[in-house]
């Protein structure tokens, strides 16, 4: 296997610093990246007052400018390592103001997670470090910012294990595939995401989990490790037409409702339909599933086969999952609009995919972080991520009589 090729600059920094702090262990190497942040910082600074005065320090040459360099300040900044105490240049016209470390500035840990803001919208680490040298005048290795986005796997570990509620009214849930490096393969690795709906109407990502396949084996146990952060029932779980995922979501949440995405049935159906038919097919289809009740869409579809007895494919999709589109109607229309269709998570996959497509990635952690990342920044941009009318589903969960001492039992707690 070829060896990783380092810019010589990072390793002769990377050797000089295990020459004088000789590290044993990961606190030491801690402790020596510590000490070095504030010679950064300090080299900086200077570069910054050189460019402010216009001569270098020492520089016994004719200056165009009266002011000169006054001694220093100490300052202790604040920085993912800890504090550090820096000595800050000062000038005799107090008229020098520093762009790396504002004057009233103390904490910097801002730039790294300007870092982990840039890795969570898919830049790669080349493309970041440019970027901070742009902004900042310095650079920031490969290593560096792999060092820096490693600081976010304690909270990954945190975020995929934390306590969920008891009850979710809806769940959504969808695959996805990114290329993953294992040792000398690269392999499509499955990526399951649940998003969940709680009884506030609350939206949030209730985890994503790495397989190198989809199965019903891998749902259940994703299933199984809901359970046991806590989650005790489910009422309705949105899916496409996954094998096996159905069984696999009632072996462990035995009342809970599956709901086919309708979106998906269409689509699936459309493949037996000819292009030019697609938009009378799909208006048809329209007064089906979306009739005022279970009556009125029998007669549609009744009215939609005989359309379409040429296609007998397309019928043959909506025939296998009738059932699907029957118990729809089982509940009010409010319900009916959160449960009929997949796009909430295939919306959430989407803006996955907008960050995973560059190439693949060196190992699964590398792919959690930015996951991880994503989707804070999915749920930082939801607010509160209540779901539209949500007093009028709560209200047709309760008229409903198979789910409304359900609703009864969770929301008294």
């Amino acid at each position: 296997m070829a060896r990783i090729k380092r810019d010589a600059k990072t390793v002769a920094l990377a050797e000089e610093i295990v020459k004088k702090y000789n590290p044993e262990n990961v606190e030491d190497v801690d402790e020596a990246l510590k000490e070095i942040f504030g010679p950064i910082f300090e080299a900086i600074l200077q570069g910054e007052m050189n460019h402010h005065l216009g001569y270098e320090s020492n520089n016994r040459e004719y200056k165009e400018t009266e002011n000169r360099r006054n001694g220093y300040g100490k300052k202790t900044l604040k920085t993912t390592k800890g504090e550090i105490e820096i000595e800050v240049p000062r000038d005799r016209e107090a008229s020098f103001e520093p762009q790396i470390i504002g004057k009233r500035q103390r904490d910097v840990s801002e730039i790294e997670r300007k870092v982990l803001a840039m890795y969570a919208r898919g830049m790669s680490q080349r493309d970041i470090s440019a970027t901070i040298e742009d902004i900042y005048g310095f650079s920031v290795s490969h290593e560096m910012i792999s060092d820096i986005t490693d600081v976010v796997l304690p909270e990954v570990e945190q975020w995929q294990n934390r306590p969920l509620d008891k009850c979710y009214v809806f769940m959504f849930v969808d695959c996805m595939y990114v290329t993953v490096r294992n040792g000398y393969e690269v392999k499509e690795y499955a990526v399951y995401t649940i998003l969940g709906v709680n009884l506030q109407g609350r939206k949030s990502i209730l985890g994503v989990w790495l397989s190198e396949s989809e199965s019903k084996n891998q749902w259940m146990k994703i299933f199984d490790e809901l359970k046991s952060r806590g989650v005790e029932d489910v009422f309705f779980i949105s899916m496409d037409g996954v094998s096996g995922l159905e069984s696999g979501a009632k072996s462990i949440f035995p009342q809970v409702i599956v709901q086919r995405c309708i979106v998906h049935l269409i689509r699936n159906s459309l493949k037996y339909v000819p292009t030019r038919d697609y938009k009378k097919y799909t208006s048809s289809l329209r007064k089906v599933y979306g009739a005022s009740n279970l009556k009125a869409a029998k007669a549609a579809f009744e009215i939609f086969c005989k359309e379409y007895a040429a296609y007998p494919g397309a019928i043959d999709v909506w025939e296998r999952n009738w059932a699907h589109v029957e118990q729809l109607f089982d509940y009010g229309s409010d319900i009916r609009k959160v449960i009929y269709t997949t796009n909430a998570i295939e919306a959430i996959h989407s803006s996955f995919r907008k960050v995973t497509k560059k190439g693949a990635f060196p190992n699964e952690n590398a792919l959690l972080k930015l996951l991880y990342l994503r989707s804070c920044e999915l749920e930082n941009k939801w607010n509160d991520g209540t779901i539209r009318n949500w007093s009028m589903v709560m209200n047709q969960l309760l008229i409903n009589d198979k789910i409304n001492s359900r609703v009864r039992k969770y929301s008294s707690l």
